[in-house]
């Protein structure tokens, strides 16, 4: 990750199915053709599998409409969500939330671990931070607070860490996904100096 990377031009792609909708980013250029492969075919996939675990194909699914948003696409980095709402019928319907970054230079997906040194023992200093927001929002939890796990979902931008949960998994539904933004620079003893958060702090 070099940081030489321009913002990676990005078109949307439409799947269209009777009641289902979704839309998925394609990068069309801002780096190399192979590192381009290597992301759109993670960004189909993660949102065909969001499509598969609504239940896609479904005579039930009464309406499914898959989004995404573009969280950081600059200094060799993107990072996004993809979402999916899903209504097969009852009170609502359920969305469901994949985050993807990558180097945009190599195409290189990150996982939350690989963003800290190694050895950092990054989860405890996370879940310290993360059980102070829960504390000082006054957040509803359902249960004990979990824990962050190895594939924990998250996103970055603005300077930020942006740790979350699915709907349902720490606090009622009414909450919606409960976010957890976390400045690099409060972390940034931890972090990896070489990966996507490292070069946020210049």
């Amino acid at each position: 990750m070099n940081g030489q990377t321009l913002m990676l031009p990005i078109e949307v792609r439409t799947l269209h199915d009777n009641t289902v909708k979704v839309s998925i980013p394609f990068i069309t250029g801002g780096t190399t053709p192979e590192a381009a492969g290597i992301m759109n075919k993670a960004i189909a996939s993660t949102a065909h599998e969001l499509m598969k675990d609504q239940g896609y194909p479904s005579d039930d699914i009464q309406e499914m409409n898959g989004t995404f948003e573009i969280k950081t696409n600059e200094r060799g980095l993107l990072s996004l969500s993809l979402l999916n709402y899903a209504f097969t019928g009852g009170a609502h319907g359920n969305t469901l939330q994949r985050s993807l970054t990558f180097d945009a230079d190599t195409g290189r997906q990150y996982t939350l671990g690989e963003l800290f040194k190694p050895a950092s023992k990054y989860e405890a200093t996370l879940n310290k931070l993360i059980q102070a927001q829960i504390k000082a929002r006054k957040l509803p939890l359902l249960g004990d607070y979990p824990g962050i796990t190895p594939d924990q979902d998250f996103y970055i931008a603005d300077k930020s860490l942006v740790i979350y949960f699915p709907l349902y998994a720490i606090v009622p539904y009414a909450w919606g996904f409960p976010y957890f933004p976390i400045s690099v620079f409060t972390i940034q003893d931890i972090i990896d100096e070489n990966g996507p958060l490292g070069e946020l702090m210049y």
